[in-house]
């Protein structure tokens, strides 16, 4: 197993992917750097996005790392079309996010990157995930009593909406929530 060989650290301060990495009974530690600059070009296709995050993440840790470390980096969006919706600036903005994906399927990609100081395997993976039509009062209430502003797309699948507002979800239900584990499972044991 590739944590006999390698110190594994989960680049992320997320809850959601402490608890999801937590669940393969991999060991791991966490390190966070400040400061990562997640912009990417506008010409960059939507799907492309979330890796091409991730990847900038992993480079931002390259410099840092040990010879015996493994570094996972992770991006997650919200596409509707062509519109990426990463996490809502304030209470308006996610009343707004979720107005859009009311009544609407969309595609929740998250780009991983597993780097070390030899080698770099990023993928990207991608769920559709279907709202019924959003109630006003449901979206507010939702954004008033969960504050989504840290999650793309205004939502947490594991949260209040998700139980009374998805309608249908294809692909990985783990990689809407932010961290594709089944799928780092297999790329570790690979690596």
């Amino acid at each position: 197993m590739v944590s006999d060989r390698y110190h594994i650290i989960l680049a992320s301060n997320s809850p959601r992917r402490k608890e999801l990495l937590r669940g393969i009974d991999i060991p791991f530690e966490i390190r966070v750097l400040d400061g990562i600059d997640e912009s990417y070009p506008d010409s960059l296709p939507t799907k492309d996005v979330a890796g091409y995050i991730s990847k900038k993440k992993a480079d931002a840790y390259q410099q840092t790392m040990a010879s015996d470390e493994l570094i996972i980096t992770a991006d997650t969006i919200v596409v509707l079309g062509q519109e990426v919706m990463g996490k809502p600036k304030d209470a308006a903005d996610a009343h707004q996010m979720l107005q859009k994906l009311s009544g609407k399927t969309h595609q929740v990609i998250t780009g991983v990157c597993l780097t070390t100081q030899e080698r770099q395997v990023c993928f990207s993976v991608e769920t559709d995930v279907t709202f019924k039509t959003l109630t006003d009062e449901e979206i507010t209430y939702y954004v008033d009593h969960y504050q989504p502003f840290d999650k793309a797309g205004a939502y947490g699948i594991q949260e209040w909406i998700g139980h009374v507002g998805v309608t249908g979800l294809k692909g990985s239900y783990f990689n809407v929530m932010g961290l594709p584990v089944q799928r780092i499972y297999e790329a570790l044991n690979t690596f």
